[in-house]
């Protein structure tokens, strides 16, 4: 057997930013990837985040309808979202939007 790469070029991000008087205080980044085993891309959102000061005035929510308004425009099939487990006020946000626990996420990190 051998393995063989293939470069595929499918990817781009997207960074959104939310501002108050000139200040950021909060992003979220959608990336699109393509694969063999759909035709259409799909969505994946990631650092998601708000500055503490401006947090639970809604800057969170924006910013994920704009993402979710954005997938659904590039013709996504779907829309992932990742989050650890010790953090159950992040699991309740998504899934206020529609999000549903699908399973676990496995990390490996450099």
């Amino acid at each position: 057997m051998s393995i063989r790469k293939e470069a595929q070029g499918g990817v781009s991000g997207t960074k959104f930013i939310a501002e108050e008087n000139g200040e950021v205080i909060g992003r979220a980044f959608l990336y699109i990837l393509k694969n063999d085993l759909h035709k259409e891309p799909f969505g994946l959102m990631e650092d998601v985040f708000v500055e503490e000061a401006h947090r639970s005035r809604g800057t969170g929510g924006e910013l994920v309808k704009a993402v979710i308004a954005e997938a659904k425009a590039q013709g996504c099939y779907k829309l992932v979202a990742t989050s650890r487990h010790e953090n159950p006020k992040a699991h309740a946000f998504y899934q206020r939007f529609g999000f549903k626990d699908q399973g676990k996420e496995f990390r490996m990190n450099f």
